[in-house]
């Protein structure tokens, strides 16, 4: 018999799951098969497929130690060695952790990156602290920002904040405001609901409208519906600071929608906007998220946000 206590991080996550992680050699109907017969019990007695583990439980398996190690070969283990733990921590508790993510880095590795990014950093942040308990489960970003977005990303410390954080985002319980500089004055406030595509060869979202061969670009299936709102908090010269919530998630749906009406961001080249000093990158920084117990979480407007203010006339007010 193989028995094993479930760590606060693991909590929330369902008896099936933790199991499919415990032992990856192992088919998931096998794991089902094993749970229906008994041979898997917490705190002494048997549960169903889908129960939802607490820290502090105890898991029985009854099976053999030789059939428990072959079945638990390829667990991850992590290094963190060297790994960059500096992380701009907004909020913290036991299962959710608020970072302020900076321009330049990635939310999670990719081809360019696969060490120094914020993922990472969180990861190796926690096991200094001690709390990297498991390897079963491991705490993860529930939004995402590009590269050059900088602001508050959300991370899921155990498997059930995690859980909730993406259902929240889901069922667009959970508010999310960023703010911008565009180009042009722009007044006002309103919504911007047109249809997006991905035109993953260029690394662009773009607007569905009369001039798009949309076919060429995956066909009507990969159509998806995009809603922004925006509300314009100040008008210089020629540009304006605007405050954006975002209501669905697409890839760069801020900065596709605001080049479509004519006010691409600030020194985003990528979509129409031109260099402004130094600057060749979007300016916009996810500032505020409102959680729908109420809590609401704030980033302060990084240095080189406020110097491009300035530089237009335009002040922002936290």
């Amino acid at each position: 018999m193989i028995n094993r206590t479930v760590t606060p991080s693991e909590s929330g996550k369902r008896l099936h799951r933790y199991l499919r992680n415990l032992m990856p050699n192992i088919p998931l109907g096998q794991i089902y098969k094993m749970i229906d017969n008994g041979k898997v019990k917490v705190n002494g007695k048997r549960k169903k497929q889908d129960y939802e583990l607490a820290a502090g439980d105890e898991l029985s398996l009854y099976v053999e130690e030789s059939a428990y190690q072959e079945a638990s070969i390829g667990q991850k283990k992590q290094k963190y060695v060297g790994v960059n733990a500096n992380v701009d921590v907004l909020y913290e508790d036991a299962e959710l952790l608020v970072a302020n993510k900076p321009v330049g880095m990635l939310t999670h590795p990719d081809q360019t990156d696969q060490k120094d990014t914020l993922v990472n950093r969180v990861h190796a942040y926690l096991y200094r602290k001690g709390e990297l308990d498991s390897p079963l489960f491991m705490p993860a970003t529930a939004n995402r920002l590009d590269r050059n977005t900088s602001g508050i990303v959300l991370v899921g410390k155990t498997a059930g904040m995690l859980h909730g954080l993406n259902q929240m985002i889901q069922k667009h319980e959970l508010r999310k405001f960023y703010v911008t500089i565009v180009e042009g004055r722009l007044t006002g406030e309103g919504t911007l609901a047109d249809d997006l595509i991905r035109d993953d060869k260029n690394n662009r979202t773009r607007v569905v409208d009369g001039n798009l061969d949309v076919e060429r670009l995956g066909g009507a299936g990969q159509v998806k519906s995009a809603e922004t709102r925006y509300r314009v908090l100040q008008t210089g010269g020629s540009h304006s600071l605007v405050e954006i919530e975002l209501i669905s998630g697409r890839t760069h749906q801020i900065r596709s929608h605001f080049q479509h009406i004519g006010h691409s961001l600030l020194g985003d080249i990528k979509y129409g906007g031109h260099r402004f000093g130094d600057v060749n990158h979007q300016l916009l920084h996810a500032w505020r998220i409102v959680m729908p117990d109420g809590r609401e979480f704030k980033a302060p407007v990084p240095p080189d946000m406020r110097t491009a203010m300035a530089k237009a006339g335009l002040s922002f007010n936290e």
